[in-house]
């Protein structure tokens, strides 16, 4: 159930009614619910695979109490490993069984030998990677004795399962999102406005922003071969601000309507086009994947306190690992392999934590300029990355990448449907110049004190929706894939 379809707008209203006015005397009756509802909207796919979030639901839940009741560290360590092994079992097997398979005997190829090795015909569960990850999260606190293992299936099958980040995020830890499912939700006017405003935002970028730019992107990318070099770059920035606009829309909807439930989810994107380098871009982009890999992967490495062989050793794993984590394709390890090329300069040169604070226009003309001069520079590595993310093989986007930065031509590009190039220029300018406005308030977008400019701006942004609106456009969400 996508959160932009008539599906949804008959389950949001429905499910927040009896949350609240009929379910609202009994906390546990109303987080049985919530699972309830949570299964209703995962299952809207396909039923089948209810039975492997439940599974893992049941599985963790039973090795966080088994750890409970064991000090033995021996037998701890067996207890992790048997959610870890299991748990990124399944992700393997349902995400990276034909990418491993197909390599495999592409690699036997290569060498001048065939072998038959058959793929098989697996669909990917939608938000597996997500939900992995989550119960993942809770099994390694409590193994660290940083959670305590909760004794209420229902509370905790409702953290797992809680339907507004089920699918793409952002990856709750059961620190933040446990507690507040445990305690009683009171009914918050101020919280639900806060919601319906984060959500009006959220599908103003993803129907205005990355479903009207998707139609061009795909033209370019699709039949690069035989565009020229200014209409390459127009495709790698426009998928910059359509995947930007597709899942921090996303990740403000899921905030939003989360908010809607009485429940404070964390922030996943903090305006990452702002960013003066690559270590700025990756603490503002996918927040809550990036601090996980940090958390539970890069710190258990060693993480920047060993030599600097490890440490470097590290960043590379780590930034691989996120990559392949987007997807079964060398396409997403190149991906992450750039990146930790990009951030290892400002690793070494203890750099990569510089900037911390916002750009401002009202600092020294001579610190704004180099300012935009900085994101400017970071914006275009990030973009070149995109092309890699984008292709659908390795050779496709390094053809890509020598076509657009290195056998300059020029035109002016016409879409097949006659979009005005113009006009989307000027909607990505208003976009950008919006977003430095409210740089400091990415949960509150609308925090301007006058009443009239907030009425406008609601207004517009619901006019645009209505007028950008295209039902022949692929809604789906980009990170619905991983």
């Amino acid at each position: 159930m996508l959160f932009n379809s008539i599906d949804f707008a008959i389950f949001l209203p429905i499910v927040f009614f009896l949350y609240w006015f009929v379910c609202n005397r009994n906390l546990k009756v109303q987080n049985i619910f919530i699972v309830f509802a949570s299964y209703l909207f995962y299952g809207w796919w396909d039923w089948r695979f209810l039975g492997l979030i439940i599974f893992s639901t049941l599985l963790d839940y039973s090795i966080g109490n088994f750890l409970r009741n064991e000090e033995r560290i021996s037998r701890r360590k067996a207890l992790l490993w048997v959610s870890v092994i299991i748990n990124l079992g399944f992700l393997g097997f349902f995400k990276y069984y034909n990418f491993f398979v197909d390599s495999f005997v592409n690699a036997f190829t290569f060498f001048g030998s065939t072998i038959d090795a058959g793929s098989l015909n697996i669909i990917l569960p939608v938000g597996i990677s997500f939900y992995t990850f989550q119960t993942l999260s809770y099994t390694i606190d409590v193994y660290k004795k940083e959670l305590e293992p909760t004794k209420d299936i229902i509370a905790f099958s409702a953290f797992v399962c809680f339907f507004p980040q089920l699918v793409a995020g952002p990856i709750e830890r059961a620190v933040n999102l446990l507690p507040q499912i445990s305690t009683k939700r009171n009914f918050d006017k101020t919280q639900i406005t806060d919601g319906l405003k984060l959500m009006l935002w959220g599908f103003f970028k993803k129907l205005v922003i990355a479903d009207s730019l998707s139609p061009i992107v795909n033209d370019i990318f699709n039949n690069s071969s035989d565009y020229s070099s200014t209409t390459l770059i127009v495709g790698a920035v426009f998928f910059a601000f359509q995947i930007y606009g597709d899942f921090s829309g996303y990740s403000d909807i899921a905030i939003g309507i989360s908010k809607l439930f009485g429940v404070e989810l964390m922030s996943n994107f903090k305006f990452p086009y702002f960013s003066r380098n690559i270590g700025e871009f990756w603490r503002k982009w996918h927040i809550s994947l990036s601090t996980w890999f940090r958390d539970y992967l890069y710190i258990p490495l060693g993480g920047s306190k060993g030599s600097q062989v490890s440490n470097i050793r590290n960043i590379f794993i780590i930034f691989i690992v996120s990559g392949f984590w987007h997807g079964a394709n060398w396409t997403f390890v190149i991906w992450g392999l750039f990146h930790a090329l990009l951030f290892l300069p400002s690793f070494i040169t203890r750099t990569n934590r510089k900037f911390t604070g916002t750009i401002n226009v009202l600092q020294s003309p001579k610190t704004f300029i180099f300012d935009i001069l900085r994101f400017l520079q970071t914006f275009v590595l990030v973009t070149i990355g995109w092309v890699f993310f984008r292709s659908e093989s390795i050779n496709q986007a390094l053809l890509y990448l020598k076509k657009m930065l290195f056998d300059f031509t020029a035109d002016v590009y016409v879409h097949p449907s006659g979009y005005r190039m113009i006009d989307y220029f000027i909607m990505i300018i208003c976009f950008v110049v919006f977003e430095y406005i409210i740089r400091n308030n990415e949960r509150n977008p609308f925090y301007f004190k006058s009443k009239a400019l907030r009425f406008c701006l609601y207004v517009l942004m619901i006019f645009a929706i209505i007028l950008f609106y295209d039902d022949g456009v692929d809604r789906s969400f980009i990170y619905f894939q991983f």
